[in-house]
């Protein structure tokens, strides 16, 4: 089930929450557990079984930690098991199919039927199988087990409440990533208000904004772009085309993230931010301390630190990095375009560490952040192109060497039909409609406290009307 539609909206939702709001304190992790399996379920139920499966690993993997209290090696085969079950899942159903295309490719043949999963002739297991989402709830189940280990968290005994942490439906196909720190203690009590409810609204209603009428208007640029051949593609459309994607992924993925942080207030919890306007970053090491915050600080409390960080001198902080950057990449998806992404983004993000940080403190603000938003695009199309070949060709073309016109009458027609859209895009990527929003306070609090009620309430209005005639289009990181 997806938020941004109508069945989530005017029929789940509603009724979630009413029966949520009028159950027993001691039945609310129970309604969470239900309405989350109901919510997964929606589409493809048979998955359900996956997300079972990685929450009773780690819950029964949590209890055993706690029996051998005290006891090193019993509590580290624990986590073993734990590490290794989910990130088996993960193997199985997310990069069999790449893995096997690349044993076929090495060996010269068919060996492994990639669309059947045929090994020498058995039938193993149907390929590209990929469970919404999990990516996402094994990290955050894989979280608890992690942090009872290292003694950050205590164990949860109640199978319901840590069942209901990882089914917690706001956030359990595309995030932000909640560890079980963030929630234990709301699992076990939480006020819900109505001016948490309140703030969760607002939210909700900003998030799904940003989804429906932005991140959906300008990916319609992208998607047509992306669907020409390159040769038929001019120099600026090409670059209109990456651009499109630039603000579509950041308002759907941020919007997303807005209407999980909204629903879970809503809901008495309340969820780590994820985005920081990271296009207003001057590093790409800043970049990725302001973008999916909560994939970023996954990995370094649970792959970089346990490397050894940076205390361990510069050859191992630089190896230690590599690793953490190479895993990020092949997080996000089973492709050489992902696995070069994200090794990219570590070696620009060692060489800023070595001498290349301190050389932008010395230059101008604005060519720091152009440096940034250069290299951040160009990855943009690594990330959302086929294949390898596809993604060196279209930033070749960007760059006026696919050979291709400068500028044509599609691209005019592209300027002159998306050009406001840009614009607010380029407004809505900044904090300055925030800054407007505290200016009109101190100035006109009248104004913003039922001028901004009948603004979101306009803009709820509109995305329900753009929901009526919408086919279904889900969110970008459903796919990861």
């Amino acid at each position: 089930m997806v938020f941004s539609t109508s069945i989530f909206i005017y029929l789940f939702l509603p009724i979630t929450l009413l029966i949520y709001y009028i159950a027993p304190k001691k039945s609310k992790n129970f309604i969470i557990l239900l309405s989350g399996l109901v919510f997964y379920s929606w589409g493809e139920p048979i998955y359900v079984v996956v997300m079972l499966i990685s929450t009773m690993i780690d819950y029964f993997a949590g209890l055993a930690m706690n029996h051998f209290e005290g006891k090193k090696l019993p509590r580290k085969l624990c986590l073993i098991v734990s590490v290794v079950m989910n990130l088996g899942l993960l193997g199985v159903f997310k990069y069999s199919g790449f893995i096997a295309e690349n044993i076929n490719a090495i060996a010269g043949s068919q060996i492994i039927d990639i669309n059947n999963m045929n090994f020498f002739g058995i039938d193993f297991l149907p390929m590209n199988m990929l469970p919404i989402g999990i990516s996402f709830f094994t990290f955050q189940s894989m979280s608890y087990t992690i942090d009872l280990y290292m003694g950050n968290v205590k164990v949860q005994k109640n199978p319901i409440s840590f069942a209901a942490f990882v089914t917690l439906f706001p956030q359990i196909v595309a995030g932000p990533i909640v560890r079980y720190d963030d929630v234990a203690k709301e699992l076990d009590d939480r006020t819900i208000t109505i001016d948490l409810i309140y703030d969760g609204i607002i939210r909700f209603i900003i998030g799904l904004s940003k989804k429906v009428l932005i991140a959906n208007s300008i990916g319609a640029l992208w998607t047509a772009v992306k669907s020409t051949d390159i040769s038929q593609v001019s120099v600026v459309s090409s670059w209109l085309g990456i651009l499109a994607f630039t603000f579509q992924i950041y308002f759907d993925f941020s919007g997303y993230s807005d209407m999980a942080i909204g629903l879970g207030k809503m809901m008495g919890f309340h969820f780590p931010e994820n985005f920081n306007y990271p296009y207003l970053s001057k590093s790409i090491s800043e970049f990725w301390r302001r973008w999916h915050i909560t994939l970023g600080s996954w990995f370094k409390s649970y792959v970089y630190f346990p490397l050894g960080g940076n205390r361990k001198g510069m050859p191992r902080t630089i190896m230690n990095l590599a690793i953490t950057w190479f895993l990020t990449g092949v997080w996000h998806g089973a492709s050489w375009n992902f696995i070069l992404w994200g090794s990219l983004y570590g070696v620009v993000i060692i060489l800023e560490k070595l001498f290349l940080g301190k050389w932008l403190q010395k230059i101008p603000a604005v060519f720091c952040h152009i440096y940034t938003m250069l290299l951040v695009i160009l990855g943009w199309v690594l990330f959302d192109t086929a294949d390898l070949p596809t993604a060196f060709a279209y930033a070749a073309n960007m760059f006026g060497a696919g050979g291709t016109p400068f500028i044509d009458s599609t691209a005019m027609y592209q300027i002159s039909t998306y050009g406001i859209t840009f614009i607010i895009c380029i407004i809505g990527c900044t904090n300055l409609p925030k800054l407007a929003v505290e200016y009109l306070k101190k100035k006109l609090p009248l104004l913003i406290n039922y001028g901004g009620i009948a603004g979101l309430m306009g803009m709820f209005v509109m995305c329900a009307a753009y929901l009526v005639d919408q086919t279904y289009n889900p969110f970008l990181y459903f796919n990861f």
